[in-house]
């Protein structure tokens, strides 16, 4: 990992949450002390500064090496029935929108690899599942987002009222910007994730092979992070919102490598 960037790197434990340092790779631990509060073990760059201090625009490239101590968590068993990563977990770009002590409240962007456990269900995308190993762009800070928040609002009534989804889906995604693309590499297998971010779109690749490109992605700027933690999140149609902690044993994402250079 080069000096420059270590040198912008904040680190952050909360809970029970530990990063270590093993064979030229940080290693960011939760679970196996604290069963009962938050935890979250994490990398980023904007920890101690405000918005203005987000450091990333496109064109760049990212590039890193991963793996997970658990595999992800399987669609067809229930997570509390399998040993799989319980949590969310990821690397890549976004907007911090919800630290709101360091700036003002914004909607989400990002441009990133995300792992979520059920329960989580983020129903951004319509016909695709609500949590995974995805490649992920959210892109809800623009003005097409501004303009469909009120046929959202309705559409959501509408859902809620009827249990008829696909219309407030569409809509979620509206305003949202989501776009994402499932993973079938394995979470806990070493891999190379590279991401190239243009001004006009973003791929995503895993061990050189390109596995997602979404258009129209944030222009920045927005920071770095990689973490490990054990909430979950719900949001629907439906217009169900709630989130929580998870009961883990102890659990890792190592990350290694990690380079990011510009384009162009």
């Amino acid at each position: 990992m080069s000096d420059e960037l270590t040198a912008r790197w904040q680190q952050q434990r909360l809970g029970d949450g530990t990063i270590t340092e093993a064979d030229d790779a940080l290693v960011l631990g939760i679970g196996g002390t604290d069963t009962t509060g938050y935890a979250d073990a994490e990398i980023n760059d904007y920890l101690h500064v405000g918005r203005r201090g987000f450091a990333w625009r496109p064109p760049l490239r990212m590039v890193l090496r991963a793996r997970a101590s658990h595999p992800a968590a399987r669609p067809d068993i229930p997570a509390s029935g399998q040993p799989c990563l319980r949590g969310t977990a990821g690397f890549g770009f976004w907007n911090a929108p919800f630290m709101v002590a360091k700036r003002s409240a914004r909607l989400p962007e990002a441009v990133w690899f995300l792992y979520t456990s059920p329960p989580t269900e983020l129903g951004l995308v319509p016909q695709m599942p609500g949590n995974g190993w995805k490649a992920q762009v959210v892109h809800a800070q623009r003005w097409g987002a501004v303009a469909a928040a009120v046929p959202t609002l309705g559409a959501l009534a509408w859902a809620r009222l009827s249990q008829h989804q696909q219309p407030a889906a569409r809509w979620i995604q509206r305003v949202s910007g989501a776009q994402e693309a499932m993973l079938t590499a394995d979470i806990a297998a070493w891999h190379t994730y590279r991401l190239d971010w243009l001004p006009d779109e973003a791929t995503f690749f895993v061990d050189d092979v390109a596995v997602a490109t979404a258009p129209h992605p944030p222009r920045g700027p927005l920071g770095f992070v990689a973490w490990l933690d054990n909430q979950y999140v719900v949001v629907t149609a439906t217009g169900a919102f709630r989130s929580g902690i998870l009961q883990t044993e102890a659990q890792s994402l190592t990350v290694a490598e990690i380079r990011i250079t510009p384009l162009g």
